[in-house]
């Protein structure tokens, strides 16, 4: 992945970072950056009338501060002042706010703050969770496809994705708030990982892959995930979707004969093994593999494969299509 803001080598002749890969890094639109240098001067230190922005290393130290301040809900003012002056909290959760005279205090901590904690995440990771954080969808769901295009779908979804998504999932659980971003969240990374998964087509007269999640089983991303992962590797497949219903998952089999069937739980309660046993025999048989936490080993059938991770999952579904 890139590296943090704090390792860019910007010595003398080298031209630092424009002004789009720095929105990037920080999760904002190119026009807040705009803003807050003429507003607050945090522009880049070395410009010069004319010429393109660049952005030092310190520049960027400056601009992660401001972001950071701002979406713990500081003024943007204040938030700049602390900026400029070079006061810099690492810390995700005590941030210096201005008492009435002017002089620093620390913002009590707790897990309501509004921003991620993402400890030992890239700066990609962490532009992706400001993105989330702010529900600014265009910048999130341009994340996600620069990651998707430039590293694929297993390194994005291990190194990125699966660490924001579970930061705000332990947000939710300590604190009961951020279910509307982590809907947002979900949605753009749905949308990246869907059109990577439409570049694949089925081979005409195949037996189909098919992806679907397990009865009441809400959480479909990792569907769309293993089904990008299998495009990129060249094999189409159907998704099902969310929370399909026993019988449903039957009449699918019963219909299209697949060569796959792939089944997600994510949550215990929703890995029920009797939901396995009712499947349609086909000939030649179906492949079931399964994914996910929810499913207790000890209960599944003998015939049905685990894949505890994605890349299993992938390896599992091109082993079944002889590949």
């Amino acid at each position: 992945m890139r590296p943090h803001p704090a390792q860019v080598d910007t010595a003398p002749g080298q031209p630092g970072l424009p002004v789009a890969a720095v929105a990037r890094r920080l999760g904002v639109a190119p026009a807040t950056l705009r803003t807050w240098a003429r507003r607050y001067g945090l522009g880049p230190t070395a410009h010069e009338a004319g010429a393109h922005r660049r952005y030092t290393s310190e520049d960027l130290a400056r601009l992660e501060t401001m972001r950071r301040l701002s979406l713990e809900g500081l003024p943007p003012a204040d938030a700049a002042q602390i900026a400029l002056a070079g006061v810099a909290d690492a810390g995700l959760s005590a941030s210096p706010m201005p008492d009435r005279d002017g002089r620093l205090r620390r913002r009590p901590g707790g897990p309501g703050g509004r921003v991620l904690a993402l400890p030992g995440a890239d700066e990609v990771a962490r532009g992706l969770g400001r993105a989330a954080m702010a529900l600014d969808s265009r910048t999130a769901t341009t994340i996600v496809r620069e990651q998707l295009a430039a590293h694929g779908v297993l390194p994005t979804w291990g190194q990125v994705l699966l660490p924001v998504l579970t930061a705000v999932g332990d947000r939710w659980a300590a604190t009961g708030e951020g279910v509307e971003v982590e809907h947002l969240l979900a949605e753009c990374i749905e949308v990246g990982l869907r059109e990577v998964a439409e570049r694949a087509h089925e081979p005409l007269g195949g037996r189909p892959v098919l992806l679907a999640c397990a009865p009441d089983e809400l959480h479909s991303l990792p569907l769309h995930a293993l089904a990008a992962g299998l495009a990129e590797r060249g094999v189409g497949a159907r998704t099902l979707g969310a929370a399909l219903p026993v019988d449903a998952l039957e009449a699918a089999v019963r219909r299209t004969g697949p060569a796959v069937l792939f089944v997600w739980s994510q949550l215990p309660a929703t890995g029920n093994p009797i939901n396995l046993q009712g499947l349609p025999t086909t000939r030649p048989p179906t492949a079931i593999v399964v994914g996910g936490p929810g499913w207790d080993r000890r209960r599944l059938p003998s015939r049905v494969n685990v894949a505890p991770a994605l890349g299993t999952g992938l390896d599992l579904v091109e082993q079944a299509l002889g590949r």
